[in-house]
């Protein structure tokens, strides 16, 4: 017996969210972080340093390193996206100009997650109870108000914000993972641009690192769609979409096999009581990380608990579920997270038609009391950075970031200040009374999202960029080297390395008896694990250099004696 759908929702509900404000949302959300910044250590230098080694010439296209390290086989596209960008536009910084195919792999992220739910939305399963005399919302009404509230929760979540702005393979396999869900949403009911998303989204997975997260999401949909319900008239399609599935899966193994891109990254928290503190962090994780998706997405799975097969449902849980899987498997759980959070905002976009008054204003008091309190503690910090008063604020800057000289911006003063009053025209908007929307819920959680991430892209980001890159490093080293000499390197990180050449033109290579670099620099919590082969009576140390904002951790320079 067919259950009916919990979903209740009249025509005057799914009005529309204006094109223009969520539009001028997004624009917010994706452009700060992407412009205005340093590279950011480590993961985020490391990439820019493949990238700018690749379209200088200085590495292969297939073997990319940074000073003499790698070569990096987990991901090439989007080393390959960022050199082609460095390449075509010269007269642009490397930085900049490698972080702009980022911002469309963010912009198709969020595009391809509004037709992903608007697809799911428009099947049979998912459309609203019908009323006895009409008055119920309309199929393509209804599914535009679900999409604009997916949008609005992937926006919210928490965890979206600090990665999806990197250039890291992890946006890419974001984007790579919102299209794959995207094809699959539509494959029932379209036939070209799905069979195209499909085949790029999971040949994207591959090239990016996930090789085998691509092989389970095409098997698993292919599962799905060969068992979903089935009718007469559906057949052909059906046939279509697994014909799709299949091809695409096999041409993302293909490739991955070809350049050699499978690895063994399994690495599962023990489960003795030694470990809990592993577990425990995990949870933290998963609850910050998806907030304020995750409690919808389980609101979801209760009110239609008997319906879970059907495609609105199964489709995203399936993605979400892996997502998990691969986070509590994995050593970087962070950004293995990332790739669940388009399936968790699909699920709690499907609550929204359910959900109950009390929980849709629990949600609202805690984000505006949330949002609003992390807004006034940005501004009284750059308050203390800017005059010394609040004192206690100012001091902990300067203990968090010794020699930090702070600088005043009007554009990002202004921006700022544009960013508050949009958000208090909000909250005003919000606890006003209106008529009723589906996305109305969502739409606090994601202006405080895009509000803190603004702010902090702003008024914090001079501090951010002095601490968080390796900016300062670099110019201590400058001050002892020239631009146009090498220095041999042992104990620092590829992103050191890339950050060296970059900020200031260092040719970096590994330590080594082959090598005669004047220079030489070494961490000092690696200084005793020096190869033997490195004679140090030859080196005479210069200078200790303390990296900024970690006062545990120098770095040592040291200077030839002799040719």
């Amino acid at each position: 017996m067919n259950q009916p759908t919990p979903a209740i929702v009249a025509q005057h509900a799914v009005r529309r969210l204006p094109r223009l404000a969520l539009f001028l949302l997004c624009l917010a959300y994706i452009v700060p972080g992407f412009v205005g910044r340093q590279p950011w250590k480590s993961a985020d230098m490391t990439s820019f340093g493949y990238m700018a080694n690749i379209a200088s010439g200085l590495t292969g296209w297939l073997t990319p390193e940074v000073a003499g390290q790698g070569p990096a086989h987990d991901a090439l596209l989007p080393y390959w996206l960022g050199a082609l960008f460095i390449q075509g536009l010269p007269w642009l910084d490397p930085a900049l100009a490698s972080r702009l195919p980022f911002v469309l792999l963010l912009a198709l992220t969020l595009t391809a997650t509004w037709y992903g739910v608007y697809h799911l939305a428009r099947s049979p399963q998912a459309q609203p109870v019908a009323f006895a005399f009409g008055g119920e919302a309309h199929p393509a009404d209804y599914a535009r108000a679900m999409a604009d509230g997916g949008l609005l929760a992937l926006i919210a979540c928490l965890g979206l914000a600090q990665l999806s702005h990197e250039t890291t393979p992890a946006l890419a396999q974001l984007a790579s993972v919102a299209l794959v869900f995207y094809s699959v949403a539509a494959l029932p009911v379209r036939q070209a641009r799905p069979v195209v998303g499909l085949h790029l989204g999971l040949a994207g997975l591959a090239l990016s690192g996930a090789p085998t997260l691509a092989a389970l999401l095409g098997t698993g949909c292919l599962a799905l769609c060969a068992s979903s319900p089935r009718s007469a008239d559906q057949d052909d399609r059906r046939r279509h979409s697994v014909l799709a599935l299949a091809s695409a899966t096999l041409l993302s193994a293909a490739l991955a096999t070809a350049f050699d891109l499978w690895r063994w990254r399994i690495a599962l928290p023990g489960l003795s009581l030694d470990h809990w503190p592993e577990w425990r962090s995990l949870g933290r994780l998963l609850l910050w990380f998806t907030w304020p998706a995750w409690p919808l997405a389980l609101w979801t799975l209760w009110r239609w608990r008997y319906m879970l097969r059907s495609r609105h449902v199964a489709l995203p849980l399936w993605f979400a579920a892996l997502g998990i899987t691969v986070t509590l498997t994995t050593p970087s759980a962070d950004r293995s997270l990332l790739l669940a959070l388009p399936a968790l905002a699909t699920l709690a976009a499907f609550s929204l038609p359910t959900l109950r008054r009390s929980m849709s204003a629990l949600i609202d008091w805690f984000t505006l009391l949330f949002f609003t309190a992390s807004a006034i503690t940005i501004w009284v910090v750059w308050i203390a950075m800017q005059t010394g008063f609040p004192a206690k604020p100012a001091a902990n800057v300067a203990k968090l970031a010794p020699d930090f000289v702070p600088s005043f911006s009007w554009l990002a003063f202004v921006v700022a200040l544009l960013a508050t009053l949009a958000w208090a025209w909000l909250v005003t908007w919000r606890v006003g009374r209106h008529r009723t929307a589906l996305w109305k819920s969502l739409v606090l959680p994601a202006g405080g999202a895009v509000l803190g991430w603004l702010l902090l892209m702003t008024l914090w980001l001079p501090a951010l960029d002095f601490a968080r890159s390796y900016t300062v490093l670099a110019q201590r080293v400058a001050v002892h080297v020239r631009a146009d000499q090498c220095v041999e390197m042992y104990g620092l990180s590829q992103g050191h390395a890339a950050a060296l050449k970059y900020h200031g033109g260092l040719t970096m290579l590994p330590v080594s008896s082959a090598h005669t670099c004047p220079w030489l620099l070494v961490d000092t919590a690696d200084q005793a694990t020096l190869p033997e082969a490195t004679d140090m009576v030859q080196w005479n140390l210069q200078a200790v250099l303390r990296r900024p904002s970690d006062r545990t951790d120098d770095v040592l320079l040291y200077r030839r004696l002799a040719p």
